[in-house]
């Protein structure tokens, strides 16, 4: 059977990598003694896929796995026996039964929105200025950034992958095109932005939170838990 798993990522555990979070979650099932089907050969591994590895950095309330089991009992259990193992910054949040033909969760990402505020750890604040800027940057019909490869410099126009952009709390809400067809790294949106403001961009002065991770296109997203129901 194939599940779809959502879970956080919060607190200090934004510094913990993707690898390290895939074996967190390997050890986390095994505590919880769910029935995961484990791959066939000389060294079996459990049969689990991520959907959109998180930068080091950033927080989430919007991770998702993919996970074949043998046998399930129902999504209440399941949660609940996986949050027993498993600290306050990480938690699961829903799980879902996918059908049988259904895609893995990382071939299917579009999209994926966050929120941007300031970083209580730092004393530098910019974003009342991001916030002035932030009308007139929206209306702009061209974004070009310098994206940097290990080969070469090259300008960029990002704004075709800015679906949404606005104020929101007491920060910036921005949609982003997310995915193995096109990618938009959140941080770079912000330099964007600094850019329209006139202030230093500097990465650590921020917070970025990731809200949701999207499937489908574009004006007609859905969160990737839409794909299944609860068992």
């Amino acid at each position: 059977m194939k599940l779809r798993i959502k879970y956080t990522k919060l607190g200090s555990l934004r510094f913990i990598g993707h690898l390290d979070i895939m074996r967190f979650f390997q050890k986390a099932i095994r505590r919880a003694k769910l029935d995961v089907s484990y791959s066939k050969g000389f060294s079996p591994h459990q049969m689990i896929s991520f959907a959109a590895p998180m930068p080091l950095g950033m927080t989430s309330e919007g991770e998702y796995f993919d996970g074949e089991f043998e046998s399930v009992t129902t999504t209440e259990d399941m949660m609940a026996r996986l949050n027993a193992t498993m600290p306050p910054e990480i938690q699961v949040l829903d799980i879902i039964e996918l059908p049988d033909n259904a895609k893995p969760s990382m071939a299917i990402v579009t999209a994926s929105d966050y929120y941007i505020y300031k970083n209580e750890e730092c004393e530098n604040d910019t974003i009342p200025q991001l916030l002035q800027a932030l009308p007139a940057f929206a209306e702009k019909d061209k974004v070009e950034i310098v994206k940097k490869t290990k080969s070469k410099e090259e300008l960029t126009d990002i704004r075709p992958l800015i679906y949404e952009i606005k104020e929101y709390k007491d920060g910036v809400y921005m949609l982003l095109a997310s995915g193995s067809k096109d990618n938009l790294k959140p941080e770079l949106v912000v330099e964007a932005m600094c850019n329209e403001a006139g202030v230093p961009f500097n990465r650590y002065d921020y917070r970025i939170h990731r809200l949701e991770t999207y499937m489908g296109e574009k004006e007609e997203l859905q969160p990737l838990s839409a794909s299944g129901t609860r068992f």
